[in-house]
Formats: C-alpha cells, structure tokens, sequence
C-alpha cells in the first residue's frame, strides 16, 4: 500500500487504546514536518494582528492557510457565529473551537452553536472533559437572540443543510465568512473563505494542517491548546475509523498533534459508557433488521430527541455483522420543544466502491427548496427527513403505529430499489 512509508514512523507513539483494547503507536520524535515551525501570530507596533505567512510551495493547504489569515485580518473585532449541524460530532466540535481560538487573535468573538443535542456518549464526555465552549441553542430560545450583534457567520464540517439555525442567520441578513469542510459539496454557498474537500477524511486534518502552517502556535504549556489538540486527535481518530480509513495527510496531521494532546484525557473520552437507551436501539435494530445483498436495513420506530445518537451507534453495530458491508439504520425523532418530528437515518460501509454520499441523495432526492434530505462521506453518511404536517399526534397508539408502518415501508422501498441489483444495480 502506498501508506506503508509513513506507517513506519507511527510505530512509537501511543494514541490511546480503543474499546478493543487495540493500542495505536507513533513515534513523537522521529517525525520531521515541513510546517512545523512558524512564528506565532502577535500584534504588530500599530496594535493591529501581523500576518505570518508559510513559505510558499505546492501545498494546497499552505495556499490555504494563507487565504484564511488575510480573511480573518479583514474582520478584526467582529462577532461571528460558528453553526455546526444539529447534532455535531467531535470533528465539528474539535474543529469549531480551534476556530475559535485562532479567531482570538484578531479580536474576533466566536460562539459555537448548535441546535440539535449532544447524545452520544462520547461527544458528551469531550465537551464536559475538555469544557469545550460550545453552546445548545433551540428554535425556541433562537427567538430571544439579538442577531444583530453578529456581523458574520461560519460553517465547520457542514454545509448548512443539517441545520435548523441557518434559515433564520440568513435571514437576518449575517453574511457567510467561513466556510470549512470536508463533506461532498451540498449545494451553492458563497462564503468570503471557502475550503471543501471531499477526498480529505476529517475536517480535522484540514485544520490542523492550517496549526502546521503557523496560523496558530500550539504551546503545551496553555491547557486550551492542550485540550484543543485533544479534540482534534478525537475528531481525526473518530472519522477515520480509529485511523484504519487514514490517508497519508491524516497520520501526518496526527503526528503533529502528537506534540500537544493528552493521552490520558483522550483515553477517558473515549471509555464513556453507553447508556442502557442507547443499548435498547442497538437490540431493536438488530430484532428488526432485513438483510439482503448484504445491506442490513433496520428502522427502530419512535426515538425520544436526546437518544438520536443512538441511530449511527446501532449502525456502526450491524455493520459489523459477518457479510454485511453496509448498514442502514432509521427512525422517527420527536422533539418536544419544538413539537417536531423527524426520520433520521445513519448509514455504514466498509465497501470502498460504495459512496455514502451518491447512494443516499439517490434514495432520498431532494425538498422542494432543492436541498438534499442528506449526503455522506467516505464510509459514513445520514439523512433527515422532515414530517411536517404528520408530526406528533401520537397520544393515540393506533395512529402512531400507522405512521410509522407508512414511514418504515417507504424507507425501506427507496433503499431497496438501491439495494436490489435486478431493479437498480449500485
């Protein structure tokens, strides 16, 4: 494989151990990188933020890195929002804080917001172990808000189509600076500082290599940065599969990391246990799963809005289930604050000619408005559709099975015609 040459510099560095009690090494010391010695942003004699620029070459994300300094150098003093899908994950997380602290340097304030929640075992020890600064807000309380104290907003490791709140900053007229991620392209956004790639694995590998650049100096000596790193070592670890899935760029962004992150933190984050709801759905996935083609389809009936997480960890589960190479995992979220429901699904693969993306905006097309009901990326993807009309009366069980007798047989009729190679051959 053409990994094998960087594989061999990650022989003496422990990571962390996983839940299998596998054990990941890198060797700190013996890694040289191009990037790693920048001098730190710091103000200039005028006051104002100097610009250190990486020596130029070929790098697309030195080029990059460069674009997003002069960015950042045109908003000093702003107030930005940093909207992260409904339900963020530690690449979303890790990534919006080192955001937000190389936004500091300029003097640009940054809230991290959300309007989804925080379910996942994980993703919930992550923020309260490392008091990651970032901020629940609901359709409800989006009312009370004075948007227009913000003069700008961001996307990290989304693109606006998993999020509730981003109607109502367009509507206020916030205009869109940043936009980091590395999710196939969702729809047309025009962003001041636009960087998507689809072939990197973690938009944590896109910002770390923005930290290699010298946009900002990690120092082990300030614990944020300390747990920054620790976030980002867990956002790359999480969407590379425990870094089986790592491309070269990923284990050189975690090589770097390496100088910074606290194993031990990590290893805490990473021991959360599962709650007993979420391991009810992972049960009821597997009583009710259909597998045919080797695609393990399940719907899991009504969801309480704090268990959705447990959606892609029963995905994650089945997908693991011998000659199954991908999983498909469904159900109905309510939420109660806002009287809404609405179908989420996850999906897993291990079949590399597989692209999450394509198969699930072929399954599930596109609203009214033009915006995909969900896309993916390498080995993962999700969907969220809408009830609208059909939401809640569900006090009445008869209808509430109805419902979800309606929504389960759809859903399971689009994915099959995917499924079935006599009808649509993948």
């Amino acid at each position: 494989m053409y990994l094998n040459s960087s594989l061999t510099q990650f022989e003496n560095l422990s990571l962390t151990t996983d839940q299998n009690g596998e054990e990941i090494e890198i060797d700190k010391e013996s890694i040289e990188l191009p990037l790693l010695t920048r001098p730190s942003l710091s103000p200039s004699s005028n006051g104002d933020v100097g610009i250190y620029l990486a020596p130029r070459g070929n790098s697309l994300a030195v080029q990059k890195s460069e674009e997003l300094q002069k960015t950042l150098l045109g908003h000093r003093h702003e107030r930005q929002l940093v909207i992260l899908q409904d339900f963020p994950d530690p690449d979303a997380l890790s990534c919006a804080w080192a955001y937000q602290l190389i936004a500091q340097q300029y003097d640009i304030k940054c809230e991290i917001i959300y309007a989804g929640t925080l379910s996942h075992q994980e993703n919930i020890a992550l923020v309260k172990l490392t008091t990651l600064p970032a901020q629940r807000w609901t359709m409800q309380n989006l009312k009370t808000k004075d948007l227009s104290s913000y003069q700008g907003f961001v996307l990290i490791d989304n693109q606006g189509t998993t999020s509730q709140l981003l109607p109502a900053v367009q509507q206020a007229g916030i205009p869109l600076v940043v936009l980091v991620d590395h999710h196939s392209l969702q729809g047309e956004l025009k962003a001041e500082f636009f960087d998507v790639r689809p072939y990197v694995r973690a938009t944590a590998t896109i910002f770390t290599q923005y930290l290699q650049a010298g946009i900002l100096k990690l120092d082990s000596s300030i614990s944020q940065h300390v747990k920054c790193a620790t976030a980002l070592m867990h956002g790359l670890r999480s969407d590379t599969n425990r870094l089986m899935q790592a491309q070269e760029e990923d284990f050189m962004a975690a090589a770097y990391l390496s100088r910074f992150y606290d194993a031990q933190l990590l290893n805490a984050i990473l021991q959360a246990n599962r709650s007993k709801r979420v391991m009810d759905v992972i049960e009821r996935s597997l009583k009710n799963r259909i597998v045919q083609n080797n695609f393990s389809i399940a719907g899991v009936g009504y969801l309480r809005y704090d268990d959705r997480d447990a959606i892609p960890q029963a995905a994650d589960f089945l997908v693991t289930e011998e000659n199954v190479h991908t999983a498909v995992v469904y159900g109905i979220v309510h939420d109660e604050d806002d009287e809404l429901e609405v179908v989420i699904g996850s999906l897993r693969t291990t079949k590399l000619t597989l692209d999450p993306d394509e198969f699930i905006k072929e399954a599930f097309g596109q609203d009214s408005a033009g915006r995909f009901f969900g896309g993916g990326r390498t080995g993962a993807g999700g969907f969220e559709i809408p009830m609208g009309f059909l939401s809640g009366g569900n006090e009445n069980s008869t209808y509430a099975k109805i419902k979800w007798e309606v929504f389960d047989s759809q859903i399971k009729q689009k994915l099959l015609k995917l499924v079935n190679p006599r009808d649509n051959p993948i």
